[in-house]
């Protein structure tokens, strides 16, 4: 499982022109079962997605090909985590 952190670079006044491709870029994490959350970091420092079924290296991959990262409006860090104990709801990570 992996926590990435999507924190705004100084080109953050870009963001709008790339919105759209940004977008349709979490749409196809999501479609591939690879994201399962989504979501801004507060207040207004990036964003931040939950990742899983996937390598670090096909994460990092799939990292760059967002265009808020290609066109340095954020910096992307990934954190992999190995869950030893979830919530039965999450059990499933384990895996």
């Amino acid at each position: 499982m992996f926590v990435v952190s999507l924190r705004f670079s100084s080109n953050k006044a870009q963001a709008p022109q790339f919105m759209d491709g940004h977008i349709a870029w979490l749409k196809r994490g999501f479609d591939d079962g690879v994201f399962l959350l989504a979501g801004s970091l507060k207040p207004d420092l990036g964003g931040a997605i939950l990742a899983h079924n996937t390598s670090r290296s096909d994460l990092q991959t799939r990292m760059d090909e967002d265009p808020f990262v290609a066109e340095n409006v954020v910096s992307s860090e990934i954190l992999e985590i190995a869950p030893n104990r979830t919530d039965e709801r999450l059990a499933f990570l384990r895996a």
